[in-house]
């Protein structure tokens, strides 16, 4: 079957499918992969009104009793994600599973009639992006991508801010994310009962290898099934310079990355990257797993401001406001939830999440595309991808 044939049979597929929801209907939802995050994300799914949670699967047993119970009655446990898929009863899905399954599992889900809100980043390899793109916009389902911060009240203003051109003209971008996996280690010490996980089937797509606790545990730290700390984390930032700056993908990006601590963990646990941006800018990226205070955030630089833009709000530092190259900041000229002496003001709800599922239940019933779109998700993941090759082939890579 040629692959436009296989879309639009898809598609076809998708509609006769879909369930028509009234308008006091509830979205019925089912999450797939029950780890942390998939629970996380799920969980605010009760609390905005209008949608329940259906189902649960996972290849772990416990993970799966586990969600089952957190959930409660409705949500029916199932021992392989297809059969979610199947299910006439459900017109949702919550993708939580490794990124290697992230993009496989969207295609089977929109091919099914399932809309679809599926963790960042939306793709494990750069060839999977157009596929990805093509399956979803083919299919008419909405797809929402874990990236958040498109939802979020404080990232909305601060892009306003920059759209209205209080910083000037921006030519320099720094993010940085810094955790500490050391505390986390410790997780290693839980049993996996091999009697209650299908090893096979958590592989899918990844090559076939022995069971390895610190591989199941941490993921997302082998190339095999995730990207380093550049996909996990570098993807947010990323994406929202991306956002800001209106700029689909770089022109030039070159990587390196070291393991100085962490030597139980594939990818590297101090990494730096530059990319070069055709609509005249330069942005870098900072990650380390050894230490996590101050966390994560960006600085955008323009000739006239300066904003500091992390999960808690952002501050806005006029250029001209001290001498210069002076070692201190002055008093921000826009600011949100911080003060001077830098306490919250206003509570940040959450991590931005609870907004972005909210905005994709939202966007199921009226068929407008969300916040965080699939297009947008795979220009992000695409840049982190091409960090990592750059960094693990050691070269620079030049995007026409």
């Amino acid at each position: 079957m040629q692959r436009r044939d296989f879309l639009r049979t898809g598609a076809m597929t998708a509609l006769a499918s879909q369930r028509v929801l009234g308008a006091s209907d509830r979205v019925a939802v089912a999450l797939i992969g029950c780890g942390g995050r998939g629970r996380g994300v799920t969980s605010y799914i009760p609390k905005i009104g209008g949608a329940e949670v259906r189902g649960v699967s996972d290849v772990y047993i416990p993970r799966r009793e586990q969600a089952a119970e957190q959930f409660g009655p409705t949500a029916k446990a199932f021992t392989d994600y297809r059969k979610v898929l199947d299910s006439k009863d459900i017109d949702a899905v919550v993708i939580g599973a490794p990124d290697h399954w992230h993009t496989p599992m969207t295609i089977e889900a929109v091919a099914a009639g399932k809309d679809v809100y599926v963790e960042k980043p939306v793709t494990h390899e750069l060839s999977e992006g157009d596929k990805l793109v093509e399956a979803v916009e083919g299919s008419g389902q909405i797809v929402a991508t874990g990236t958040q911060q498109r939802s979020w009240k404080h990232f909305l203003e601060a892009k306003q801010l920059i759209d209205q051109g209080e910083l000037g003209k921006i030519t320099f971008v720094r993010c940085y994310w810094s955790q500490n996996y050391s505390m986390f280690r410790s997780r290693l010490k839980d049993d996996v009962d091999l009697n209650r996980l299908d090893w096979d089937q958590w592989l899918g797509s990844a090559p076939k290898q022995p069971f390895d606790k610190t591989r199941f545990r941490f993921w997302r730290f082998f190339w095999d099934f995730g990207g380093g700390s550049i996909t996990d984390l570098m993807t947010h930032w990323i994406d929202v310079i991306q956002w800001f700056m209106e700029s689909p993908r770089p022109q030039l990006v070159q990587a390196a990355g070291a393991t100085y601590t962490h030597d139980w963990l594939e990818a590297p646990d101090t990494v730096t990257a530059t990319m070069l941006f055709p609509e005249g800018y330069t942005a870098t990226y900072e990650g380390n797993m050894t230490f996590g205070l101050l966390g994560g955030g960006i600085v955008f630089r323009g000739d006239k401001a300066m904003m500091s833009l992390t999960r808690l709000g952002y501050d806005v530092y006029q250029e001209d406001a001290k001498p210069f190259e002076a070692t201190s900041l002055p008093k921000p000229t826009a600011h949100f939830a911080r003060s001077e002496e830098g306490t919250i003001l206003e509570r940040v709800d959450g991590n931005g999440t609870l907004d972005n599922v909210r905005n994709w239940l939202e966007c199921i019933r009226s068929r407008k595309t969300p916040n965080a779109h699939i297009r947008a998700g795979v220009e992000s993941a695409a840049t982190s991808h091409w960090a990592n090759k750059a960094m693990r082939e050691k070269k620079v890579i030049t995007l026409s």
